[in-house]
């Protein structure tokens, strides 16, 4: 049985599309798995008297917001590497317990509800990075989410991978054997230069130009790194992976918080994005990203959470927050990503920069119906003169009301709306205690050594 043709009639709604602000007194129209049409409501509903009509008086519509960086299977990892820089984050707590820990179902459990977080706060497309990437896939699927998985990349063996070329295989198969699965998407994720040999990272240019997929890699997140970029390699990482073939429309450059113009102008030039990651850079230490001199050179930016481990709270929202707010204190410009520029930022944006942008991102006829409704008739959200502003500079995730993916409503009144997913998440719930002990076991002998 096909799905009923909805008319939704919010308050307020959001194309996000050119030529378009906030609109009073209109529906989007849903068929099947997309925007069918976007017309007056009083017009949509005559027109389709058997539809179903969802009414949502004092809500915000717009696209599903697209998160552009995040590890969800690192949210069993939340809260065990505070108040430390990135070197040591890394090398104290992050990769002792990975070598002993994670697993298939490790990531499985921890992207499930990296995922249920996500979605519950409007994310109906996140972009990943992080060892056994099917798992990923799995748990998003089980919640109905759309999921850009990353086919990792990194020189030191695991026990996803013995190495570069053994990651990229097992990888290339995921990809093969999930290519029909409508919400699944792939990127080519060679975790940093500072873990990938030159060789790696050239095949990795290669099948990204082949295949058409993004390039998902962390990029100038700490001056350590850049410094020690230059001593290993003679050059800034950037301009490492600029002469090896990295620097294009398929570059989604995590962080990029340590930047000259030059580099800047050279991301503009190549069309590359960025995905800016506020909380988890203020939290490592590692800096403010020049958001104002890269949107003035025309950079393409999207938003993401990063993982649970170094932010700790994945919560797209609350970065677009954050996000506004940095770059006008840092710039000392008041006008510098104002609202609407952070809105398209977590949801054009980031599709933009995964060559998404025909399919998400936007509300548009023909487009995947990817929505999400944030109720601002709270006390704490009232009067609202522009919605816009609300969503950006008021509300947070627990304003998220209803969202859709792909025409599905998958979350309802704040509450997921299939029971196949409430199950999933129910049965990791319960596998927590066990999960949080081993973690707990491994701490301890790392403290002791």
């Amino acid at each position: 049985m096909s799905a009923p043709t909805l008319v939704i009639a919010p308050a307020w709604l959001a194309r996000v599309e050119p030529g378009y602000d906030v609109e009073t007194g209109m529906a989007v129209v849903v068929e099947g798995d997309r925007i069918a049409a976007i017309e007056p409501v009083e017009q949509a509903c005559a027109s389709r008297p058997a539809a179903e009509v969802v009414e949502l008086p004092g809500h915000l519509l717009c696209p599903g917001f697209v998160n552009l960086h995040c590890h969800a299977a690192m949210s069993l990892l939340r809260g065990i590497g505070d108040d430390l820089p990135l070197e040591r984050w890394l090398a104290e707590r992050m990769w002792p317990i990975e070598g002993q820990l994670v697993s298939a179902e490790f990531v499985h459990d921890g992207a499930l509800l990296g995922c249920h977080e996500l979605l519950m706060g409007g994310v109906t497309c996140v972009n990943d990075m992080y060892f056994f990437p099917e798992s990923l896939l799995l748990a998003a699927r089980a919640l109905g989410m759309r999921a850009v998985a990353g086919i990792v990349v990194i020189d030191f063996p695991s026990p996803y991978g013995a190495g570069p070329e053994d990651y990229l295989a097992k990888g290339l198969a995921m990809r093969d054997r999930w290519l029909d699965d409508p919400l699944a998407g792939f990127a080519l994720a060679p975790h940093a230069p500072y873990t990938v040999g030159d060789e790696p990272l050239r095949r990795v240019a290669t099948l990204a130009r082949e295949l058409g997929l993004p390039v998902h890699i962390h990029v100038h997140e700490t001056a350590d790194e850049v410094a020690q970029g230059i001593e290993r390699h003679g050059c800034r990482p950037l301009e490492r992976l600029a002469r090896l073939g990295l620097v294009g429309p398929e570059l989604v450059a995590v962080h990029a918080v340590h930047l000259e113009p030059a580099e800047i102008e050279l991301l503009a030039r190549h069309s590359a994005s960025v995905a800016h990651c506020p909380h988890s850079n203020l939290k490592l230490g590692s800096g403010i990203a020049p958001v104002a001199e890269l949107l003035d050179a025309g950079v393409n930016i999207g938003l993401g959470t990063d993982g649970a481990a170094s932010n700790n709270r994945l919560d797209l929202l609350h970065e677009a927050h954050t996000a506004a707010m940095l770059a006008k204190g840092a710039s000392r410009r008041a006008d510098v990503f104002p609202a609407r520029a952070v809105l398209e930022a977590m949801t054009l944006g980031g599709a933009r920069a995964l060559g998404m942008e025909d399919r998400i991102g936007s509300i548009r006829p023909g487009k995947q119906a990817d929505l999400v409704a944030v109720d601002l008739r709270a006390p704490e959200s009232r009067p609202v003169f522009d919605p816009i502003s609300h969503l950006i500079y008021t509300a947070g995730r627990e304003h998220v009301a209803e969202v859709w993916i792909a025409g599905r409503h998958v979350v309802r009144k704040r509450q997921l709306a299939d029971k196949n997913g409430r199950t999933a998440l129910s049965d990791v719930v319960g596998r927590i205690g066990v999960w949080q002990n081993r973690i707990s076991r491994i701490l301890s002998g790392t403290a002791a050594s």
